[in-house]
């Protein structure tokens, strides 16, 4: 624009105007290249700085156990379609406890200290961890998967706090897992559950499992686990002389121990009913559940608001968009179990 005025401004003082001015406008023009640098030079500065400002977004991802890395995996894939691109808009910093609760509060106490600009979890004992950590700081959190969020917010229309997210909406889906369960073994009756006593979803657990099971006429039978040395010499205890079924409930320590409890179930051939879909790629036998890459991709629009300056505190918590059923025929044909072809019909996924 200033190019522009300067050329028009010397056409018209070259018709026999002021020779100073028209020397002056000489000097201009013959500069003209040196104009229109310091004009890009300052367009750029402003976008380079935006551009900085991209950059400098660290990710803290916290992570529990293995299970749940999908759903971060379906939140970065979301997060590059909306224009983080890793390495370039944003940097991750990832972090897995694998079951140890220990090293998860120190794992996220590191986070905090390293002035992440979000921490994102993928599960109920990662986000009171990560909730913990972050009191008193701007640091928001993103949860994109809990199966007991009341544990965590103030109330589903917003959380009140620096937290927002999904819930997985595990535990309101016991009784539609143990209604599979009595169609796949009708005359299930006795069923053993593996689980830590001191994790933060232990009562809830409890008390959905209890009611569900009772309705059914399903009696429940508690294992307890407190460390994941322990999953192990535990599962001798899972016998097809004691118990019909086997239930891995939303709970850290044995979602991280499952292979061992797979392994024991089906050599007693006893079918597993899982609370997390990932669990029947690994041998249990079938679940009703959320999709936790599909959990991630939700939770990347929520980080989305947030980073573009939405308040956590404000944004409702969200419900999974889709629940799936998902079976193992390899499974179940190890261990006897013959599932219909309606079931099979029905199933969003099967794994063979």
């Amino acid at each position: 624009m200033l190019i522009t005025c300067v050329w028009i401004c010397r056409v018209e003082t070259t018709t026999g105007r002021s020779q100073p001015l028209n020397r002056f406008l000489d000097g201009l023009a013959r500069h003209k290249h040196a104009l229109m640098l310091m004009a890009a030079v300052m367009w750029f500065i402003p976008a380079a700085h935006a551009l900085a400002a991209q950059k400098n977004i660290t990710i803290g991802s916290l992570n529990t156990a293995d299970q749940f890395l999908d759903a971060f995996e379906g939140f970065k894939s979301r997060m590059a379609e909306l224009g983080y691109k890793e390495g370039q808009a944003v940097r991750y910093e990832y972090r897995n406890s694998k079951g140890n609760g220990e090293r998860l509060r120190a794992m996220a106490q590191e986070l905090v200290q390293q002035r992440m600009d979000m921490i994102v979890t993928t599960s109920t004992t990662g986000t009171v961890a990560a909730a913990k950590a972050t009191k008193g700081t701007r640091i928001p959190v993103v949860f994109l998967s809990a199966a007991n969020p009341q544990l965590l917010v103030k109330g589903f229309a917003g959380s009140g706090n620096n937290l927002a997210g999904i819930s997985s909406a595990s535990l309101e889906l016991t009784a539609k897992r143990f209604e599979l369960l009595k169609e796949l073994v009708p005359n299930a009756k006795r069923m053993v559950m593996p689980v830590d006593p001191k994790g933060v979803n232990y009562q809830m657990i409890v008390e959905e499992n209890r009611e569900a099971a009772a309705k059914l006429g399903v009696t429940i039978t508690e294992l307890h686990v407190r460390g994941l040395e322990e999953i192990a010499p535990a599962m001798s205890a899972i016998t097809r002389k004691k118990y019909d079924a086997v239930f891995s409930p939303a709970d850290t320590l044995v979602s991280a121990g499952i292979d061992w409890v797979v392994k024991q179930a089906n050599q007693e051939k006893l079918p597993t009913i899982t609370a997390l879909l990932v669990n029947v790629k690994r041998g249990c036998l079938a679940t009703y559940a959320s999709d936790y890459n599909a959990l991630g991709r939700q939770g990347a629009v929520l980080a989305d608001k947030i980073l573009k300056g939405a308040k956590a505190a404000e944004l409702p918590i969200e419900m999974p968009d889709k629940i799936k059923l998902s079976l193992n025929l390899k499974t179940a044909k190890a261990i006897g179990i013959k599932i219909s072809k309606e079931m099979l019909l029905r199933a969003d996924d099967v794994f063979e």
